[in-house]
């Protein structure tokens, strides 16, 4: 049985509903077939009308499921014969990244991502998914290795952001960020990064420089949380939800502004529901981007991820956010 969010409510309790009718009739032998279509019917328009209608802030909220799939989910739903590799050569082996070499239907890659836990104690050891510098140097050494052998590079993106403590700023954190955006931006074969659930701020852009960018149906992708932006512009992150609203994060608007290629439809209620399914999903895209970035020459993947990333953020003469809040 899956937790579930506040907004899902009526569809949990109507689901109950539906299941306890169905044992009834087992036990007692009684034929309720009629009353359990009507409320199945009932049940299939009421998640319509709740997954059909997320609010940005319940976007978020599904981004941040604590089952959520992570990179090792997709990984092994999606490649074979994965390896994974360990360390930066430099200081040690951050958790928060994982990365290796993989087939994709055959041909090799090197897959990194973000990786969190699934409970406490695999949050800790993976420090929630929020990297040190070690862990970004171990993804671009990971990424020039991959350029060496002529492999695409395929990127999962699901981090709250870099994490701030004091002993990654003493081993270089903005540095090992800022590197990474670099070398990204000039690497010699295809990248395709994919959001799979929270992609915050430079912690996120640093497996980011993509040739494609697609993200899941109901992920986030911003230069900062919703409670961070409440917190500057208003001076109360109690207004997250409002924050989320105006920031556009979402996939949707992503889309919209160009800022991301590709909207990965999601299952009803969130990637979590239906692991397999969901992956069905994602493999569609990443084959149909793999094939066409595989046509391109080194010289042709360079220019379009600079002309990419060029064109985002270009002034249209819209509203921007201001200093403002609703009351």
């Amino acid at each position: 049985m899956h937790s579930y969010l506040p907004f899902e409510k009526p569809v949990i309790e109507l689901r109950e509903k539906i299941n306890e009718l169905k044992s009834f009739t087992e036990e007692k032998d009684i034929d309720l077939s009629g009353e359990i279509t009507n409320l199945e019917d009932r049940l299939k328009q009421l998640e319509d009308d709740i997954y059909g209608n997320l609010t940005p802030w319940q976007r978020v909220q599904i981004a941040r499921h604590g089952e959520r799939p992570t990179t090792f989910d997709y990984i092994n739903q999606l490649f074979t014969d994965f390896l994974e590799l360990h360390g930066d050569r430099l200081y040690g082996d951050d958790e928060a990244i994982v990365g290796g070499i993989a087939k994709y239907k055959g041909q090799p890659v090197t897959v990194i991502g973000h990786q969190r836990g699934k409970d406490t104690k695999e949050n800790i050891r993976r420090n929630f998914g929020m990297p040190h510098p070690e862990g970004y140097r171990k993804a671009l050494r990971l990424m020039k290795q991959a350029e060496k052998f002529s492999r695409p590079v395929i990127c999962f993106i699901d981090t709250k952001g870099a994490y701030p403590g004091k002993a990654a700023e003493e081993r270089g954190q903005s540095e090992a960020i800022a590197r990474n955006l670099l070398e990204m931006a000039g690497l010699r074969v295809p990248i395709i990064s994919i959001v799979i659930g929270e992609g915050g701020s430079g912690g996120a852009l640093a497996l980011g420089v993509g040739n494609q960018i697609h993200m899941l149906e109901n992920s986030t992708y911003s230069v900062i949380s919703p409670e961070g932006a409440a917190a500057l512009l208003w001076k109360d992150a109690s207004y997250a939800k409002q924050a989320a609203q105006t920031m556009r994060i979402t996939a949707p608007d992503l889309k919209e502004l160009g800022i991301i290629d590709e909207m990965i439809k999601e299952v009803k209620g969130g990637a979590h529901k239906n692991l397999e399914k969901q992956a069905s999903y994602m493999d569609d895209v990443l084959e149909r981007s793999l094939h066409n970035l595989c046509q391109r020459t080194a010289d042709e993947l360079i220019a379009e991820r600079y002309e990419k990333y060029k064109q985002i953020g270009e002034v249209t003469g819209e509203s921007v956010v201001t200093g403002e809040r609703e009351n």
